[in-house]
């Protein structure tokens, strides 16, 4: 199929685009204030999910809600054509302090894409979809979300992240790390911590170890690498030898060889610990593993066109950032993009308090809608072109059945 050439047309698309998200301006900005006003964590991101599918559903999209099985998940949809692509939607707070990684902002510029694309949908030969992921923070939303097949049929798939003030534009050659979260349970055994603590087996003991040790690994591992934890559980009483303590830890790096290399050494860690106290050691599965984030170079070379017309800095990036998202694994499957978004005067790091502010300032909505006219661009220019659009309907994601599994 030619797709129509509707770039010159009518002023041009990209202006047509930048139209339609200026005309949604007043109720995207508002949703997103909402967002960061509710700051719900995931999977309890009720009224956040609600707001955006409303919103899809006044300008047009059919919104299928708890897709994946997931409540607080939406997949909205408008068009039919040949070609699906899919702008991701995050919309889960950080515990205890809000909308620190700016999901309010992500939220927006997706939707606001979404609308401003709707009417040109037939022309572009294409099936949208915003499709909500709840649980980006803790939970691994889109990894389920693309088990439980709400992927199936993607082509192409995008979304965008708010980071720090003075960060290129430029996405090609960054990506984010993959990390698998975990769960050790140290058990011991009670004893009167004053009349017969000899008799006691100390499960707090054995997770101030673990913490030593792993301490001690982060001088002997490469720089990129990535190790957190802490105690969840150790004790009640003082006068009580702790008999269990939960250690919750994580451990990252940009290749999943490197990553299940640190795992082991982690692991060793607590096994070490569990040895010199007597103890038993429980390993579980806490969250879903992220992959690392693979960027595709031609939606890149889309994106950093449009930035260059914004009018911002799209200066090469200086190499792999930091941080994991669960869009990796869509990555892995689907050419993705994932760029980011740097708000101005924001000199303070993601995941604070003072980011969790800017994430709710002019500036930032300011950007946010930037990203949502970049995106729209993007979508419009990679679908338009006759060579990319037989790439991402060749690459469309078939999940593989049971059947074809044992077959293989």
């Amino acid at each position: 199929m030619e797709t129509p050439d509707i770039t010159a047309a009518a002023g041009g698309l990209r202006t047509l685009l930048a139209a339609g998200v200026e005309r949604w301006k007043p109720q995207v900005e508002e949703m997103a204030r909402n967002i960061h006003g509710y700051q719900e964590v995931s999977f309890a991101e009720v009224r956040s999910a609600e707001a955006i599918a409303a919103l899809l559903e006044s300008g047009g999209f059919e919104v299928e809600r708890g897709t994946s099985e997931l409540p607080t998940a939406f997949s909205a949809s408008t068009g039919t054509g040949s070609l699906t692509v899919a702008l991701c939607v995050e919309y889960d707070a950080l515990p205890g302090i809000g909308h620190a990684c700016g999901h309010n902002l992500i939220a927006g510029a997706s939707v606001a894409a979404a609308l401003a694309l709707a009417p040109f949908v037939d022309d572009l030969g294409i099936t949208l979809k915003a499709i909500g992921t709840p649980a980006e923070e803790h939970g691994g939303g889109k990894a389920l979300m693309l088990e439980r097949g709400a992927f199936d049929g993607v082509g192409l798939a995008l979304m965008v992240h708010p980071v720090q003030d003075g960060l290129t534009y430029n996405p090609t050659g960054t990506s984010a790390q993959a990390v698998g979260r975990y769960r050790a349970t140290f058990t011991g055994k009670a004893a009167h911590a004053a009349a017969a603590p000899h008799q006691g087996v100390n499960a707090a003991d054995a997770a101030v170890l673990s913490q030593v040790a792993i301490g001690l690994l982060r001088q002997q591992i490469p720089g990129d690498h990535r190790i957190a934890c802490y105690v969840a559980e150790a004790g009640q009483v003082t006068n009580i030898i702790p008999e269990k303590a939960v250690v919750e830890f994580e451990c990252r790096a940009f290749t999943l060889p490197e990553f299940e290399a640190l795992l082991v050494r982690v692991r060793r860690c607590f096994e070490g610990a569990a040895l010199a106290t007597g103890t038993t050691l429980e390993f579980q599965d806490s969250e879903p593993l992220y992959e690392p984030l693979l960027q595709d170079d031609d939606l890149a070379s889309y994106w950093t066109d449009a930035m260059d017309v914004l009018g911002k800095d799209t200066s090469p990036a200086a190499g792999l950032s930091g941080g994991s998202t669960d869009m990796g694994n869509i990555s892995q499957v689907i050419p993705s993009l994932h760029p980011w978004l740097s708000i101005p005067g924001a000199d303070v790091p993601i995941h604070s308090h003072a980011f969790a502010a800017l994430a709710d300032t002019p500036q930032a909505y300011e950007v946010m809608f930037e990203g949502g006219t970049a995106l729209a661009w993007t979508i419009a220019a990679a679908t338009s072109s006759p060579t990319q659009r037989d790439r991402f309907t060749q690459a469309a994601y078939r999940r593989r059945t049971l059947t074809q599994e044992s077959a293989s």
